[in-house]
């Protein structure tokens, strides 16, 4: 399975696996960031091989409710948390504390392409899984270690959670409504600081592959939760690092244009984006109120700006007086940017999201139906697709096929091992 370079495969396997069909993956990680990561080079058509521990297996297993029901209607151990970020692996049980453990992983290394983890820092060397140990063995190896505040640097051996990141990374300073209304810090409502950390783990692996290509050697990727999050502040930070001045919260307005928030309709809230002038008169002609746009004191977006307080509650005034479905036919026809707010069952029914493949279905043998429902992936390529060809994995479910037909283990071993506990899976 190693890549040797673009004559190493038949090149229709691209077609119909996807793009990194020749590419082998060790998956040691475990949580949000690192199996989001290496779930979406599984997509991208990787071979990857997601190591668990025997009987437990990844955290994420028991972060539940919910769970998938079996065909009694009982809670299986496999969680819907785990689900969102673990299609298209294959998992192999492996105690990575005992030596005959250590010993499959430095096989199954020695012909892959990416390893990742997502261990404290220095925590692997003690078992030769580090990336000093394993280079050794295969000098291609890409190998990103992720961790909440890097390999280095004063807070290196800190673990680093989600929501921990959010709080020190700066985000939840922005996120959430003003003191003065009410409002506190909020963390995003899903884990977005390890969603991107895990993107970013992705450009880097694929980088370092690209450059292994032209100098025939891979290298250690040291990702931290803690970086990513800053670096996705984005205008924000800019914002700050231009001005000096320390943003604060605006619920859900924008620093930097106006109006684009939510407004409240005569039956709930909706969106206006209006990200120009011509937009924020076209509103203003929709609502029946023209003149706002000729007022001096909203005439452009900086003046909007300087007289936000003014503009907004003369707007919401208006608002109020229509359904959310009669504003947004209008200002839709009328081109100013603008929608709803849906809550999930809306969004997975919306047509364009059912169009594009947000909801998909695979057979999962743990469930009671047979299948389980997934989130797709939105990357859309026209030659060589993503492909779904594996559902999130049981515990061990492929740790004899792995070790029988990629390390050639015998099925009296593999029954010793299980019963030595160094692997799990059926004996």
């Amino acid at each position: 399975m190693t890549s040797t370079g673009p004559a190493a495969a038949d090149p229709s396997i691209f077609a119909t696996v996807g793009p990194l069909a020749d590419l082998k993956v060790v998956d040691l990680t475990r949580i949000l960031a690192g199996p989001s990561a290496a779930q979406l080079l599984g997509d991208l058509g990787a071979d990857v091989v997601k190591i668990e521990r025997p009987g437990k297996g990844d955290d994420t297993r028991g972060w539940g409710p919910p769970f998938v029901k079996d065909a009694d209607g009982n809670d299986t151990r496999e969680s819907a948390y785990f689900l969102c970020a673990n299609r298209n692996k294959r998992s192999v049980a492996v105690d990575l504390a005992s030596p005959e453990g250590q010993e499959i992983i430095h096989k199954l290394v020695a012909d892959a392409d990416i390893v990742l983890e997502n261990f404290k820092a220095g925590h692997l060397a003690r078992y030769r899984l580090d990336y000093t140990s394993l280079a050794a063995i295969n000098p291609r190896l890409v190998y990103c270690s992720i961790t909440g505040f890097g390999q280095t640097g004063p807070y290196s051996a800190f673990a680093g959670y989600d929501f921990m990141i959010q709080g020190m990374g700066g985000i939840m300073s922005l996120t959430g409504f003003p003191e003065e209304e009410g409002g506190r810090p909020v963390k995003v409502g899903v884990g977005i600081a390890d969603l991107m950390c895990g993107m970013y783990a992705v450009s880097g692996i694929l980088s370092a592959i690209h450059v292994r290509e032209k100098t025939g050697r891979g290298q250690h990727i040291d990702m931290a939760l803690f970086d990513s999050q800053i670096a996705w502040l984005a205008n924000q930070g800019l914002s700050y690092l231009t001005t000096g001045e320390v943003p604060g919260r605006l619920g859900n307005a924008h620093p930097t244009i106006v109006p684009y928030e939510t407004f409240e309709a005569s039956d709930g809230d909706f969106i206006i984006a209006c990200g120009n002038d011509g937009q924020f008169r076209k509103l203003c002609r929709i609502a029946d109120h023209e003149e706002l746009a000729d007022d001096p004191r909203f005439a452009t977006n900086q003046d909007r700006i300087a007289n936000r307080a003014e503009l907004i509650p003369l707007l919401n005034a208006y608002t109020r007086k229509r359904p959310a479905a009669d504003w947004i036919a209008d200002l839709e026809q009328a081109g100013v940017p603008c929608g709803p707010i849906h809550t999930l069952d809306q969004v997975f029914s919306d047509p364009q999201a059912v169009h594009r493949g947000a909801r998909i279905t695979m057979p999962h043998s743990a469930s009671g139906t047979g299948t389980v429902d997934l989130i797709g992936n939105p990357i859309k390529m026209s030659d060589t697709p993503v492909s779904y060809r594996h559902a999130p994995p049981q515990v061990g479910e492929h740790t004899r096929e792995v070790l029988r037909d990629e390390l050639g283990l015998s099925e009296e071993d593999f029954a010793r091992l299980v019963e030595a506990g160094i692997v799990g899976g059926e004996a």
